[in-house]
């Protein structure tokens, strides 16, 4: 356990998990922000479909099950697929280092899997095999770097929410300088050039890890595996439940707040005034610019919604980590309401780019309700032994997200606008609900392990 608190009030390891998350996260949205965009305008081209291994393979067979698919609903599935399986690997990466290589050696080795799958994106031919290095890279490195937030802390310490508010502020910060970097690149110097600015970024996320390691919690003793006794099994299966609750607002969250790298990215392209005056000069808004808004709102945002909460906390009224959860499915779908007002008014011609700025703040505070608070909960009711593996289940819940918001966005082209976002808006609401019908049992599984923890 580190006891130097000098990173913001926190042990200096979270500074390094801070700045390695960034540059991961930096390389992920780097290459996210391209992705949709690569694909419609330049790969699933006629002239380009038998560029890559296996694309024709992959396109007959998601056929079989939807029907003839244009580019832009094939393209909406490939992302719903990689999106997909990255949050379905962190329960093999999660088992891996649980059982066999431990933490440290298993981030390693995926964040070098996922910077040479990012180079690999710089060819046309290894566009699949790049994506599936990254996904499984990502299971290796994700998981485990979010289990290691939480071991800098004691059981009781009331820190350790506002610690994974702090560290996803790194994840934002790098997600805010993605767009600009590697979606400016991409752009207007070519796609290729642009993955290749992703893998450079992980590279350095790599390179970080490993200078922090000193600073980091020391690995849990793993030696010869002992049958589990009857408390540590009873302590499994309520937090395995507590988890199960969360699932389905979980991947209804995920599905509607995935559609930004998706149809919020041709909604940008295809149906916003993206034009500003700067100082009587007319510019406009590169497409890939708006995915760093919800980035850069979390960093403005964390800091005063942390001290809002310590203030809330000292005056014993601090919402409660379901509360939370709730509000911010909640707001999912009101931002989603602002995007069918946005539709609704344009009438079929090009909205304000305004319109997308309130969209991003709206579902920026709803994020920052519950995401870092779902991985502080996981963390809090994961036993020992088994972090990294509830923490890949819960990734779980994300995979089943984005698989359906591949799906759904596939009906982006042939449902009006102002439908597909009141679905998106439905989304939320019913996350919302979910959590509030399981807020009895789950406190009652959250209160049974703080005193189990308390003993």
């Amino acid at each position: 356990m580190q006891r130097s608190d000098d990173f913001l009030g926190h042990p200096r390891g979270l500074a390094f998990l801070f700045a390695s998350e960034m540059w991961e996260r930096f390389s992920y949205y780097g290459m996210r922000a391209l992705l949709v965009l690569y694909m419609v305008d330049y790969l699933l081209t006629p002239a380009r479909m038998d560029a890559a291994l296996g694309l024709d393979a992959l396109k007959r067979g998601l056929e079989t099950i939807s029907g003839p698919l244009a580019p832009q609903p094939f393209a909406s599935q490939i992302y719903g697929l990689y999106t997909g399986l990255v949050y379905l690997a962190p329960i093999l990466g999660g088992a891996i280092a649980d059982r066999w290589l431990g933490r440290t050696r298993t981030i390693v080795i995926g964040a070098a899997l996922m910077a040479v799958g990012h180079f690999m994106m710089a060819y046309d031919r290894l566009f699949l095999i790049a994506l599936l290095c990254i996904a499984f890279g990502c299971g290796g490195f994700k998981p485990n770097i979010s289990v290691q937030v939480g071991e800098l802390y004691a059981p009781t310490d009331a820190r350790r929410d506002r610690a994974y508010s702090i560290f996803y502020v790194g994840i934002n910060i790098g997600a805010f300088f993605a767009p600009l970097v590697c979606g400016t690149v991409g752009e207007t110097i070519g796609w290729h050039y642009g993955f290749a600015c992703a893998g450079v970024g992980m590279a350095i996320g790599l390179a970080t890890y490993v200078m922090g390691l000193p600073s980091l919690p020391p690995e849990p003793m793993r030696g010869v595996r002992r049958a589990p006794t009857a408390q540590a099994r009873a302590q499994f299966r309520r937090s395995l439940i507590t988890l199960m609750l969360l699932f389905a607002p979980s991947a209804l969250f995920w599905a509607a707040f995935e559609q930004q790298g998706n149809t919020i990215a041709l909604w940008a392209a295809q149906s916003t005034d993206r034009g500003v005056d700067v100082f009587g000069w007319r510019a406009e808004i590169p497409v890939t610019w708006f995915q760093a808004f919800n980035p850069l709102m979390i960093f403005l945002f964390t800091p005063p919604l942390v001290s809002f909460w310590s203030r809330l906390s000292r005056a014993g009224r601090e919402p409660s980590t379901i509360s939370k959860m709730s509000l911010g499915c909640l707001g999912v779908a009101v931002s989603y309401g602002v995007m069918a007002l946005a539709a609704w008014t344009s009438d079929g011609g090009k909205a304000s780019w305004l319109w997308l700025l309130a969209f991003f703040c709206v579902i920026t505070v709803s994020e920052l309700h519950f995401s870092p608070i779902a991985l502080s909960l996981v963390s809090h009711v994961a036993p020992e032994g088994s972090r990294s593996a509830l923490m890949g289940v819960w990734f779980t819940s994300m995979f089943l997200g984005n698989l359906l918001a591949g799906w759904l966005g596939s009906l982006w082209s042939s449902v009006p606008s102002v439908s597909f976002f009141l679905l998106m808006a439905a989304l939320g609401a019913v996350g919302a609900l979910i959590v509030e019908a399981a807020r009895r049992p789950l406190c009652g599984l959250l209160s049974s392990r703080v005193r189990r923890r308390g003993d």
